[in-house]
C-alpha cells in the first residue's frame, strides 16, 4: 500500500501505556458484542464500569518502539483514507459523515461499551463512535494467523469503520431491536450478516481509495482477501478447538468473508451490500 508522506488523520487519540487495576475477564473474537448489546439495549455503561471494580490510573508518557511507532502512523494514514471516502460518498448521497475516532490502548481499555482486554481484537463501539486497537494484534495476525502485508492491516481497521457507517445508517440498532425477540442461535446469524456487511464496505472503501489516491500497489487485494480468510468463524474454530460449530458463528466463514470484501471492492456500490436481505451469505 502507498502511504508514505501521506495525510494522517486528526482523529487518532494514543491511550498507549494506560495502566489499569481492573481484573480483566477473558475475551476472544466476537466477546465485544456481549458488551455492545448491554450498551445497545438500554444499559447503563457506567453502571457497567461499576461492576467492573477498580480504578483506571493515569496515562503516562508511551514510549513505543520504532516499529510501533511506525504502524501507530500506517493506521493514522489509513483512517485518513476512509475518512476521505466516506464523506464523499456520504456528501455524494445528501448525508453528513461523522467521522469516527481511533483509539490506540495497550493491554486494555475502558470504553463507553465497557472494559475490554486486548484479547477482544480491534472492536467498535457505538456508544462513543470510536474504534479501538492494540497494535499487537498485527503481530497477533501475522504470528498466529499467517495474514501479512500492510493491506492487510489496512483491512482490519476499514473493516471496523465499516461498523461506525453501519451505526450511521441506523442499521446497527435495527438489527439489535432482534435480540429480546430471537433464539442466540437465530441471533448469531443475523450477527453474522452485520459483520460480511462491514467486509463489504471495507471493500466499498478500497474500491474509491484506489480511484481517489491511487493506494494499491500489487498484490494488496490479496492480503485483504487472505486476511479475510484468517478471521473466518470456521477457521478460528478449527484451530482453537479443532472442529467447528456453525450454529456459534458471529462473523461468518472464511469463504464469506473474502467473498463479501471482493463484491465491496469490485462494485464499489454501497447498495449492492444487503447482506441482511441476501439468500446466499
Amino acid at each position: 500500500m502507498r502511504w508514505l508522506g501521506r495525510r494522517e488523520s486528526s482523529n487518532v487519540e494514543d491511550r498507549r501505556g494506560g495502566g489499569t487495576s481492573r481484573k480483566v475477564v477473558g475475551g476472544g473474537v466476537g466477546t465485544i458484542f456481549i458488551v455492545l448489546l448491554i450498551y445497545l439495549l438500554g444499559g447503563d455503561p457506567s453502571s457497567f464500569l461499576n461492576m467492573q471494580g477498580g480504578e483506571q490510573s493515569s496515562v503516562g508518557t508511551y514510549q513505543g518502539t520504532q516499529q510501533e511507532d511506525e504502524l501507530a502512523k500506517f493506521v493514522a494514514v489509513v483512517l485518513g483514507d476512509t475518512e476521505d471516502v466516506w464523506n464523499h460518498l456520504f456528501q455524494q448521497a445528501g448525508r453528513t459523515y461523522r467521522e469516527p475516532k481511533l483509539v490506540l490502548y495497550s493491554e486494555a481499555v475502558q470504553s463507553a461499551c465497557g472494559f475490554s482486554s486486548a484479547a477482544t481484537g480491534p472492536f467498535y463501539c457505538p456508544g462513543d463512535e470510536r474504534v479501538y486497537l492494540d497494535l499487537s494484534f498485527f503481530q497477533d495476525m501475522l504470528k498466529r494467523l499467517n495474514a501479512e502485508g500492510d493491506f492487510a492491516m489496512a483491512y482490519v481497521v476499514a473493516h471496523e469503520v465499516g461498523h461506525h457507517v453501519q451505526n450511521l445508517l441506523g442499521i446497527t440498532d435495527r438489527m439489535m431491536e432482534l435480540r429480546n425477540q430471537l433464539s442466540q442461535r437465530d441471533f448469531n446469524q443475523y450477527m453474522v450478516r452485520l459483520e460480511l456487511q462491514a467486509d463489504f464496505l471495507a471493500g466499498v472503501w478500497a474500491h474509491h481509495a484506489e480511484r481517489m489516491s491511487k493506494i494499491l500497489e500489487e498484490g494488496d487485494i490479496e492480503e485483504a482477501m487472505n486476511a479475510a480468510s484468517a478471521v473466518g468463524d470456521d477457521r478460528i474454530q478449527k484451530q482453537t478447538q479443532g472442529y467447528v460449530v456453525p450454529d456459534a458463528f458471529t462473523h461468518g466463514t472464511s469463504e464469506q468473508r473474502m467473498r463479501w470484501f471482493y463484491k465491496g471492492f469490485q462494485t464499489g456500490d454501497i447498495n449492492q451490500g444487503d447482506t441482511f436481505s441476501a439468500k446466499n451469505l
